[in-house]
Formats: structure tokens, sequence, C-alpha cells
């Protein structure tokens, strides 16, 4: 046996069964909310940042929607009065990693790291331990599900996804979340630059989208919200408090 390709090929399965078989898994996590009620939850990933962050959240203030922010822990500890903002404002502060590196590159203890020292940081920050996590670009791996447990915090990705890889015009994305709007959807979207020049063409389409989902009988609400059925004008479980509206 050419032991080089045999460990090659070792390698390769190991890697296989860490990384890519636990996206068969990934049904566990939370993908919509219920269907029953006329709801649906924005969520903002990859924060915060200093330039546009604040910007979105103005804009939600003027629109008086509560949303979920997916937060990267070392941009939460160079900004963290705006994570504190976010939290007084009465929004949802939810796990997104350390360093947003993919968990397919992480191993089981560099994963405990960056979803600990996140949920530490935030709850510190925000008042409330986070009960949220979406791993970076979706990309789980076998450890996730156990340190996830241990914190407490639910997987969750999204139903609608207005931007992906390529950029998209900001009517091209309201347009986009007005075919695929249903009841239960968790809309992603990033008030981060990933994608160059997506928290502009975001804050474009804001207000157009909201205006739209409302026009059509939703109800805009956080992540716990959307999945427990509480609201944020009834103080139940799981809110950060009361949005500050306009």
């Amino acid at each position: 046996m050419n032991l080089p390709l045999a460990a090659t090929g070792l390698a390769a399965g190991a890697w296989l069964a860490y990384a890519w078989l636990p996206h068969l898994a990934t049904p566990a996590c939370t993908w919509r909310g219920p269907r029953g009620a006329h709801r649906m939850a924005l969520t903002f990933d990859d924060g915060p940042d200093a330039g546009w962050t604040p910007r979105v959240l103005a804009e939600l203030a003027r629109l008086g929607v509560p949303a979920t922010f997916f937060l990267v822990g070392e941009r939460a500890a160079r900004a963290p009065g705006i994570v504190r903002e976010m939290a007084a404002a009465g929004h949802e502060i939810a796990n997104h990693s350390w360093s947003h590196r993919s968990l397919w590159l992480l191993s089981p203890a560099r994963t405990e790291d960056e979803i600990g020292r996140t949920h530490a940081l935030l709850g510190d920050l925000g008042g409330r331990a986070p009960r949220h996590f979406r791993p970076p670009w979706g990309m789980v791996n076998a450890a996730m599900f156990r340190v996830l447990r241990r914190w407490r915090e639910r997987c969750v990705f999204w139903s609608i996804q207005t931007e992906g890889l390529r950029p998209r015009s900001a009517l091209a994305q309201a347009a986009h979340l007005r075919r695929r709007a249903h009841a239960g959807a968790i809309v992603d979207l990033h008030d981060a630059e990933g994608l160059a020049g997506a928290p502009a063409r975001l804050l474009a389409a804001l207000p157009v989208m909201v205006d739209e989902l409302r026009a059509a009988g939703y109800d805009l609400v956080t992540v716990t919200e959307l999945l427990e059925g509480t609201s944020h004008l009834d103080g139940g479980p799981g809110n950060a408090g009361t949005p500050r509206l306009p």
C-alpha cells in the first residue's frame, strides 16, 4: 500500500466525517419559525461595524423595527458601545463566532473557544446571554452541536437571503424578499461589508422591504419572539427590552 496515499485518504475521510457529514444534521438547526402566525424576523450578520451598524440602528429606530444581530466577537470587542446601544434599543444580540472563520477549518477546541468567548462577551455587553448561534457561511462541524448544548444556544440559519455571494441592487433585494416572503421566515441581511457595498445597498433597501412586508400584513419580530410566540410589546421571555419606537 502506498502509505502517503493511504494517509491522505484517511485525512480526507476524517475531514468529511468532521466537517461535511454534520451538514446532514442541520435539520436539527432552525431555518424558520412557525407558519401559523403572520410574522417574520429580520436578522443582521457580521457586525458590529463602526461605520455602518449605527446607521442601520438609526434606520430601524425610525421604522420601529426590532431585529436580531448575529455579532462577531472580535468586532464586538472593538465596538462595545454599539453592542450596548443595540441592547438598550431592544434588539436581540446573538452569536456569530469570535473571528468569523469557517467551522470547517476549526478543531473542536477552537470551535469551543470561538463560540464560548463570544457567548461570554455578548452576555456581558448586552446584559443577557445570547440564545442563538449562526455559523459563518452556514458551515458547521461535528463539535459545534456539543458546544451549543453546553452554552444553551440554538443553531439558527435563515430561510431567505436577499443578497448572497454576488451583489444585488437595493430594488432587486426588495423584490427578492417580496417574492419569497412567507410566515415564519428568517431573513438574512448584512450590516458589515463582507461583500463590497453590501451595507449601503441594505440601507437603501431596508425601508422598501419593511413597508412592503407590513403592507402584506407581516409583524416584524426578533428571532426569539418568532420562535417562542412572544412580543417586544408584552415583555415576553427572551426579549432584550422594549424598542424605542419613534
